[in-house]
């Protein structure tokens, strides 16, 4: 089943079981979606939609932040919720010990040595990866590595 129709198979359940934080989580995500097809013309792959989730996500963690320094637990604990639901469309994350072997092996096959090949590094670690684990583990794990 594609993702699209996991969405709305989704969205009618919350809407049956009166579901209010995942009905809205997940209308935003389609519309995020409906969005970015109209815009460029395209019908989306899964590949296309997991980037729109990751971005998502990557949001609402940087939402929390400004949420805990307003003191605004409230929205904090709304904000975990909708970051819960958008993981299950989510392919399962590599564990710490995966994603070090993928940068390991990936500064070796670049040939890389210093900090000035982080970028080509993270490029090719990113695209290896894609949506398994989160941009900025990966940028401390080719930190580490590269030192």
């Amino acid at each position: 089943m594609s993702l699209k129709n996991q969405l709305m198979d989704d969205l009618k359940s919350a809407m049956k079981e009166k579901d209010t934080i995942k009905k809205s989580t997940v209308t935003m995500l389609r519309a995020a979606i409906k969005q970015r097809e109209v815009d460029e013309r395209v019908e989306l792959s899964d590949d296309n939609i997991i980037d729109i989730i990751s971005k998502q996500i990557k949001q609402k963690k940087g939402a929390i932040e400004e949420f805990k320094k307003a003191d605004r637990q409230d929205l904090v604990d709304e904000a975990e919720k909708e970051i819960e639901i958008l993981s299950c469309y989510m392919p399962e994350q590599l564990s710490a010990d995966e994603l070090k072997k993928i940068v390991e092996a990936t500064v070796t096959e670049l040939g890389a040595t210093t900090m000035k090949d982080m970028g080509k590094v993270m490029s090719k670690v990113k695209e290896t990866t894609k949506g398994k684990a989160d941009g900025k583990i990966i940028s401390d794990m080719v930190k580490e590595v590269l030192k």
